[in-house]
């Protein structure tokens, strides 16, 4: 596997679909990349020489793309201040609940985790 940017990806795949294995860099902008840097995207990862590997690390940090550690860095603070100034999303970030209007009432099962039942309690004569 080669090593870009700190990251893992994977030698067998075309470099177009390789990026993407890095937090921060989608489809888009993976196509953007490989453009400014002068790259088929058509060629493997395994394929490509050093200079290319450079190339494209060199126009993914001079293009002024967030990646890995700072971008999650950068979202964590975001959430932090919404939790902080207790406004809506920020609430709904801190109870585990969908923030975007989702309904709850059914689904949003990967947000709010597995089922609890809760029951009901009889009275005891």
């Amino acid at each position: 596997m080669a090593r870009l940017l700190g990251v893992e990806i994977p030698n067998e795949k075309r470099i177009e679909a390789s990026l993407p294995y890095i937090y921060g860099i989608g489809r888009t902008t993976a196509k953007k990349v490989l453009e400014e840097a002068g790259i088929d995207p058509d060629i493997r990862t395994g394929e490509l020489t050093d200079d290319q590997l450079s190339r494209i690390a060199h126009s993914v940090t001079n293009g002024g793309i967030l990646i890995e550690g700072d971008l999650r860095r950068d979202v964590q603070g975001h959430m932090k201040r919404l939790t902080s100034i207790n406004c809506y999303r920020g609430i709904r970030h801190r109870r585990g609940l969908p923030v975007r209007g989702q309904r709850t009432s059914t689904n949003a099962r990967t947000r709010k985790g597995k089922r609890k039942t809760v029951g009901v309690m009889r009275a005891k004569k």
